[in-house]
């Protein structure tokens, strides 16, 4: 069968299976007030002191919150929770514990996400979350931002069982003391990045029969429907073949799902003002091709696509918030799949820009995609600084582990301004050596560069040279790999599921918010 027609049939497929997305309770915002009955959240701090929305309760109960937060165990430990059910006249009581720190929007994303995972078990139709303290501005829409991150949930697949009860749906109610301000935030803003994460977190769940690069792309553009000041350019494989982008078509060679590059392009600063790129990696399933990977846990590679999910769903959440700021995203889109047409290891590829390497390895293919999709951008539209991201390596799982993606950088100033937003939003980073030695593990005899050193010394930091070689010294570049980050394995953080993270819209968003937007 030919290849265009298979691809036309998979898309067929794939628009009459494409499932719902899964309820999430909706989000409202009240006067701070406590209910006389119903399921209720509220905050405690370290030692269960008599306080506030917890005092007041406490009283009304008889003392039965301490009795029963004493019995469990409970004392208010940071990002602790405690489910009480029919406790003094109430279906449910949420004790979320804030420790003894003093409070920050991180802390207040912390409390909505942990209500928020709390919520997708409760059957309570109606869940209260009371915040007194009003020293944060707006707080119920960060609030709102955790509670939707934290109410994540991917579902689709899975088939109702009969008669079982109905859990995660209603609605939360954030009783504040700013409702008005707090829902203006919420609608106008910080809902929008929620948006932008789910957006994310969906393309990484999804199986890779369900999404590959034409689907990333008709998403993308339903995501996009509508959105001010965004235009979309998409290039097939005949017009990557045009502008002589082998290498992101070595990768998706010996796949029937042809490859794409997906550029979006937001301006909200005007078009004088150049643009900052986003560049992410969109490997919607890596098989490792002709360099099979061993199948133990291959079925994660699904979200291989992390990057460019992250990057894409950043620019929605920057467009649809009117962030006043230009950015492009780009979408490195291929399926790295073994077949007589497949790449191999030994085989030598011109990129777009001329320059050549020999490919080391067919399961290093994130590096591969990027360098042609980091020529184009430079090349059309001259970016301000560039910042691409990347499940790219094992190496930085070793290195890190699971609590920070790692970060390079050539430019001392963009390093600074990532590391802070990482903070900020909660997606922190660590910065990793990108060493001149590196140079030469990537000498190749036949071609200009190999491209991995064939040992495992500093896998991460030599994947990043690799990838820097592409860019021009001049240009602010900083590259993310997040490999460890992209998915999220047991036990959840407040704001973020088991599961895809969606990590880096957040990150970027903080970035843009807190250091590029005009004040």
């Amino acid at each position: 069968m030919p290849r265009f027609l298979c691809s036309l049939i998979a898309l067929l497929i794939a628009a009459l299976a494409w499932p719902a997305s899964a309820s999430q309770r909706a989000i409202s915002f009240d006067d701070h007030a406590i209910p006389d009955s119903g399921a209720v959240a509220l905050v405690v701090k370290k030692g269960l002191p008599a306080l506030g929305d917890y005092a007041t309760l406490d009283t009304a109960s008889d003392g039965a919150l301490t009795r029963a937060a004493k019995t469990a165990g409970f004392s208010g430990e940071l990002g602790s929770v405690l489910n009480l059910p029919g406790v003094g006249g109430y279906e449910q009581v949420l004790l979320i514990g804030i420790g003894d720190q003093p409070l920050s929007t991180r802390v207040l994303e912390d409390v909505g996400g942990l209500v928020g995972q709390a919520a997708v078990n409760s059957a309570a139709p109606r869940i209260e979350l009371l915040w007194p303290d009003a020293s944060i501005p707006a707080a119920g829409a960060h609030l709102a931002l955790g509670a939707a991150l934290g109410g994540y949930r991917f579902d689709q697949y899975r088939t109702p069982k009969p008669d079982a009860p109905v859990l995660g749906e209603g609605e939360i109610v954030i009783r504040v003391a700013d409702p008005r301000g707090s829902r203006t935030a919420w609608e106008n803003d910080w809902q929008h990045v929620a948006e932008g994460v789910r957006f994310a977190r969906d393309l990484s769940s999804e199986p890779g029969n369900a999404v590959y690069p034409e689907i990333f792309v008709e998403r993308a553009r339903a995501a996009f429907a509508g959105v001010a000041n965004v235009q979309i350019e998409v290039l097939d494989e005949i017009q990557l073949a045009s502008l002589g982008m082998r290498s992101l078509l070595a990768v998706g060679a010996g796949s029937q799902r042809p490859p794409r590059l997906f550029v979006a392009r937001y301006r909200g600063a005007g078009n004088d003002e150049a643009p900052f790129a986003f560049v992410g990696k969109g490997i919607t399933f890596d098989t490792g091709g002709i360099s099979l990977k061993d199948n133990e846990n291959m079925w994660r590679m699904k979200y291989d696509m992390s990057g460019a999910g992250s990057s894409v769903g950043a620019l929605l959440a920057l467009a649809k918030r009117q962030a006043k700021v230009n950015v492009v995203a780009v979408a490195a889109l291929a399926e790295n799949m073994p077949s007589g047409s497949a790449s191999r290891p030994g085989d030598v590829v011109r990129t777009a820009s001329g320059k050549t390497f020999e490919i080391m390895s067919t399961d290093a293919e994130g590096r591969m995609v990027l360098v042609d999709a980091l020529w184009f951008v430079q090349e059309r539209d001259r970016p301000r600084a560039i910042i691409d991201i990347a499940t790219l390596t094992g190496s930085q799982v070793t290195a890190v582990g699971d609590e920070y993606a790692g970060l390079f950088a050539r430019d001392e100033t963009l390093a600074s301004l990532l590391i802070d937003a990482g903070v900020a939003s909660g997606e922190e980073l660590w910065r990793l050596p990108l060493h001149d030695s590196y140079a030469k593990d990537l000498e190749s005899p036949i071609a200009d560069l190999r491209h991995s050193s064939g040992n495992r010394k500093a896998g991460a930091g030599v994947g990043a040279y690799f990838i820097g070689s592409w860019v021009a010294p001049e240009v602010p570049w900083a590259h993310l790999d997040i490999a460890s980050m992209a998915w999220r394995d047991d036990p959840a953080l407040p704001t973020v599921p088991v599961g895809a993270s969606g990590f880096g819209v957040r990150l970027f968003d903080r970035l843009v918010r807190d250091h590029l937007e005009p004040k």
